[in-house]
């Protein structure tokens, strides 16, 4: 079994489209900016995230009608380099919740969120480092 990707259910898919492209600087796979779906890829690794218009799986399931509140995802992405991740995010829009800062004696993180709410977390590895 391999992970495929990470699917975050949205209402507003423009929006968030535009997060994950413009903002953080992911890839999109094919361009698809109001959806219903678009698979999001770093420049390394092989794991993605994908957006699905929260009604179309409405549709497909019967349910997931109500708006979604409260955090139901965080989406972790590793850097090298936080505090130049977050000087180029926050040129873009982005708004931190928190950080750069230490997690632990081996990670540093920032928070953010995506339009829908999501919670998004920025990590850099101090082990990794020279």
């Amino acid at each position: 079994m391999e992970l495929a990707q990470v699917r975050l259910l949205v209402s507003d898919f423009a929006a968030c489209y535009r997060f994950y492209a413009d903002v953080l600087g992911l890839k999109p796979q094919s361009g698809a900016t109001n959806g219903p779906y678009e698979k999001f890829s770093p420049a390394v690794g092989s794991a993605g995230i994908a957006l699905q218009d929260r009604a179309m799986m409405a549709e497909v399931l019967g349910e997931l009608a109500d708006t979604a509140d409260g955090h139901r995802s965080l989406v972790v992405l590793r850097v090298d380099d936080l505090d130049a991740c977050c000087e180029r995010i926050t040129s873009r829009g982005a708004t931190l919740l928190r950080g750069p800062a230490p997690m632990t004696d081996r990670m540093r993180v920032a928070h953010l969120k995506d339009p829908e709410g999501n919670l998004v977390e920025l990590q850099e590895w101090l082990l990794l480092r020279g």
